[in-house]
């Protein structure tokens, strides 16, 4: 068996890569491991799905795995991964599993795992999930009471209550005469996200929110931002929102229909916590696709700035280490450790929100402070991850043209956490420069290892 966890848990197609008896064995053995973490007598996992017609399949098999070493599960239903996150850190649960693929179209799906305060599982803990699962499986099987249960628990408000007191106690429509329109991606924000915009008094326009197990992300939601561009301009909306499959991610779309990408909302927010006093440490934390505008952006407002490897795990787990409040990615990923311990989409609008309402800007405006550098990325299909890594001549080609643009821009090529792909990036200061470069490099690896 090979690796099983990528960038962001367990990802294939349900029902051929993800199995319902990998997933139980996923289960059982998660379940075994984050149950002895937290000393408790009833040990439950938070558990939530997306809209994917596999997900109620995959759900069952959690449940069963879980259950089959004592431990009970909080059914949540269809709700965001980072609801999960936060409610498993807020109650007294062991851990939390979130079945969503993300942006990933439905027929494939995923398992992401939290630990008891909410995070996202360390490497160390992965790897011995696999282990336990790749050797024979001698865990426990209780019998009589020792068996896990579904439990019922009306729990949600305490998420929806915790978001709103963004805007402070007098919340109740601090939104009142904004006009937004809201694309959910046919996914699990379909119902939280527009009814939380209505409570704080916005009138909302809503898009995609009409699942049906097959149309989760079809030509919608964060990746596809074309109908959520055009109906803010149609409709003459103050900013519009497109979240992604499991809403931890959100882009913005400004009055105009400009995409807002997340380096910008980034810059936004740490500049705006800076000017009240609560940008700890003065530090934002991103990855290495964050674009060199973002960074200069933060340097000319005297904000530290480090980069991670890809992976919002990854961010946070350095966040953590140097004591930042805030960081993310480009993809609209952005954590904010004072509300949440993951990515979350619906706090990051309404933050994005409260700074609009603070300054008196418009959303067009706070986005002008990043003037970002031509980027460009190229996903090429790869029959082997592994040999671009081991193809000496690929990398070696890749060094001499970083050698060639030095600091008028930058190279990263990395194959993807989650799909069969080679990424390649670069930005330059001449977008022609930009694009033959790119072009150069996606043509070599096509040729290798295509």
């Amino acid at each position: 068996m090979g690796k099983l966890f990528g960038t962001d848990g367990v990802r294939g197609i349900a029902n051929k890569d993800l199995t319902p008896t990998l997933t139980f064995q996923l289960a059982r053995a998660c379940g075994y491991i984050l149950s002895k973490k937290k000393n408790t007598e009833e040990p439950y996992f938070i558990i939530g799905k997306d809209t994917r017609i596999s997900s109620d399949m995959l759900e069952s098999a959690i449940i069963a795995g879980l259950c089959s070493v004592g431990v009970s599960s909080v059914k949540m239903g269809i709700i965001p991964t980072p609801v999960v996150s936060f409610l498993t850190s807020r109650t007294n649960a062991c851990g939390g599993v979130m079945i969503s693929a993300s942006h990933n179209p439905y027929p494939d799906n995923g398992i992401k795992f939290f630990n008891f305060n909410g995070f996202k599982l360390e490497d160390k803990e992965e790897e011995e999930i696999e282990t336990l699962i790749e050797g024979s499986d001698k865990l426990p099987c209780p019998t009589g009471k020792g068996l896990g249960k579904i439990l019922k628990d009306d729990i949600l408000e305490l998420y929806i209550s915790s978001i709103k007191k963004i805007f402070g106690e007098a919340h109740r429509k601090v939104l009142k005469g904004f006009k937004l329109v809201v694309d959910c991606a046919n996914g699990s924000a379909f119902r939280i996200a527009p009814n939380v915009l209505k409570d704080l008094g916005a009138e909302v326009i809503e898009l995609s929110v009409d699942p049906d197990g097959i149309n989760i992300n079809e030509k919608c939601g964060s990746t596809h931002t074309d109908s959520l561009r055009n109906a803010v301009i149609q409709e003459k909306a103050d900013l519009g929102f497109a979240f992604d499959g499991d809403a931890d991610r959100v882009i913005p779309v400004d009055s105009y229909g400009n995409i807002v990408d997340g380096d910008q909302m980034m810059c936004i927010i740490a500049s705006y916590l800076k000017s009240t006093g609560r940008l700890k440490n003065n530090l934002v934390i991103s990855t290495v696709m964050s674009n060199l505008g973002f960074e200069f952006a933060l340097k000319e407002r005297d904000i530290s700035f480090l980069r991670t490897k890809v992976g919002d795990r990854y961010v946070v787990e350095e966040m953590l280490k140097k004591g930042s409040i805030i960081g993310g990615e480009q993809s609209g990923h952005i954590i904010l450790l004072d509300y949440n311990n993951t990515g979350d989409g619906l706090i990051t609008a309404l933050m994005v929100l409260k700074v609009i309402l603070h300054s008196g800007k418009s959303l067009s405006q706070l986005a002008s402070i990043v003037t970002k550098y031509p980027q460009i990325l190229i996903n090429i299909p790869v029959s082997s991850k592994d040999s671009f890594l081991r193809d000496n001549y690929l990398q070696e080609f890749i060094k001499r043209e970083e050698q060639f643009l030095s600091d008028r821009g930058r190279i990263l090529v990395r194959p993807s956490g989650t799909e069969p792909l080679v990424r390649v990036m670069v930005e330059a200061m001449e977008e022609v420069q930009m694009k033959e470069i790119a072009e150069k490099i996606a043509r070599e690896i096509r040729v290798r290892v295509g």
